[in-house]
């Protein structure tokens, strides 16, 4: 009897470890390849609308000519990297001024958290670049394949002569468009006409043809290919939103306070004594989702804010004869009033966006542009940089003078040659040197548009004068009547010996 016992103990010991296993999550799940339905409808039309926008500025702000005077490049945007300059439209960026791109990133960083502040994950869902790209690649593909039913019954069925035509047409025109994309990003960073001729005569530098294979293959494979994978497993964005959205923040919201119990048209006429929601499940809402994320499950990391489920379920509202809003931006605090029916649903807006966060976003970002522009607008065009000779620090003369030899560039930050006068300030009974120049305390010097010039500077101080002392070159841009026109100086140091 106990060995009976003991065998239908190990038996079933053996069924619940096998029931365990089989119900054990697994850590890794195959992807399910994602089958958007096309949805029109205003959110739909606005993301169309910023596409279209983005796009246009990509691929047509290089070809924008901007005249800039002689000798100085006519392209509106351009990075020229030969010669270190940064240019976009009537402003010069030279290398010591990176500070300008460093502040515009951080105005970037600022402003992004703005808007998730108050419309969550909308910048993913509306203007970046993985978006908009992949909405393009989408496109061409039901153009190409059809919707979603034909989409999926073309992946179901075998390989034949119809579907490798549209499958070949497909991402053949995907690799033209990834192409054209790569090889833009190419035009800002030279000439745009001189560029492509290079480019397609076999002329271009090899970093030209590697980096269009490169950036193409990545256009390709992220809009193409793993498109909502990137969103959902590459991107930080979605971990890290979560610390600048709070109670007021917009977000897409299925109100089931409203839609429960979910019910078909079928599930109504069986049970006309339950009081279903106006949620029919149809699921145009998961559908319609770049992200096959089904909203009425709540927020999630996958959500990028598209809106295109408001779009669907609108429709299906407005066909049931339903009021609209069933799946709307809504934020947490509405959501909870709503909830309560403490606010009807018709007396949610677009709430205020002032409150302390998007308050003190929004200060710091005005005040970072405010200083940008204000500096911009009143940067001197000018520079001396100064550089000691380290050895010698200092030479004795035969006469018993001490002399100091520096390297003086004078940077013209202008597209016109001008003649800067440079002057020592300080150091009192000291004279200045130049090739072929008799001593003086100042030189005028004219330096070219756009260029900067070298010159090696000898400063001699007599013998019962010369000590350690620190001084400055100067340097004064002058007009054509001779008046000083922006000045600007750079501190040094003249070594001498101990006494």
């Amino acid at each position: 009897m106990a060995e009976v016992v003991n065998t239908l103990k190990r038996e079933a010991a053996r069924a619940g470890d096998s029931a365990e296993k089989q119900e054990k999550p697994k850590l890794y799940q195959a992807r399910k390849k994602i089958f958007p339905r096309a949805v029109s409808g205003r959110f739909r039309r606005l993301k169309w609308t910023l596409a279209t926008i983005f796009m246009g500025i990509y691929f047509i702000l290089p070809w924008i000519r901007w005249d800039r005077g002689p000798g100085a490049p006519d392209q509106a945007v351009l990075v020229d990297l030969a010669h270190r300059r940064f240019y976009f439209f009537f402003i010069e960026i030279w290398p010591q001024e990176f500070y300008y791109v460093a502040g515009l990133l951080i105005l970037a960083g600022i402003g992004l958290f703005i808007a998730t502040s108050m419309v969550g994950r909308a910048w993913c869902g509306y203007a970046c670049w993985q978006t908009v790209w992949t909405d393009l690649f989408m496109l061409v593909e039901r153009r190409i394949e059809g919707d979603r039913n034909a989409q999926i019954r073309l992946e179901q069925q075998p390989w034949n002569t119809e579907k490798i035509l549209k499958r070949g047409l497909k991402h053949l025109v995907w690799a033209l468009i990834a192409f054209w994309t790569a090889f833009t990003f190419i035009l800002y960073f030279g000439n745009a006409p001189d560029v492509a001729y290079w480019f397609f005569t076999g002329q271009a530098p090899f970093v030209a043809y590697s980096t269009v294979a490169i950036m193409g293959f990545v256009t390709y494979f992220f809009a193409g290919i793993m498109r909502e994978q990137v969103c959902i497993y590459m991107c930080p964005w979605p971990r890290i939103q979560g610390a600048m959205v709070d109670e007021d923040t917009l977000i897409v919201t299925y109100h089931d306070w409203r839609g429960e119990p979910r019910g078909s048209k079928r599930d109504r006429k069986k049970h006309p004594e339950v009081q279903y929601g106006d949620c029919i499940d149809c699921g145009w809402c998961v559908q319609v989702c770049p992200t096959g994320i089904d909203i009425r499950d709540g927020q999630q990391l996958a959500c990028i804010t598209c809106a295109l489920c408001i779009d669907a379920c609108n429709q299906v509202m407005e066909k049931i004869g339903k009021p609209q809003g069933l799946i709307s931006y809504s934020s947490v605090r509405a959501y909870e009033k709503l909830t309560t029916g403490q606010m009807e649903q018709k007396e949610f807006g677009w709430r205020s966006f002032i409150r302390p966060r998007t308050m003190v976003y929004l200060a710091i970002w005005t005040l970072i542009a405010t200083a940008l522009l204000v500096h911009l607008a009143t940067r001197d065009r000018l520079q001396v940089n100064v550089i000691h000779d380290r050895n010698p620090l200092f030479v004795r003369l035969s006469s018993g003078d001490i002399r100091n030899a520096y390297t003086v560039r004078l940077l013209n930050m202008q597209l016109e040659p001008r003649d800067f006068r440079l002057s020592i300030v300080g150091l009192e009974g000291a004279r200045m040197y130049l090739l072929n120049k008799p001593p003086a305390r100042s030189f005028v010097v004219r330096v070219p548009g756009n260029k900067t010039k070298t010159l090696r500077v000898f400063v001699t101080m007599p013998k019962e004068k010369a000590r350690r002392e620190t001084f400055f070159f100067r340097i004064e841009a002058l007009g054509p009547d001779g008046k000083v026109q922006e000045s600007a100086q750079k501190k040094a140091v003249f070594e001498a010996p101990a006494k």
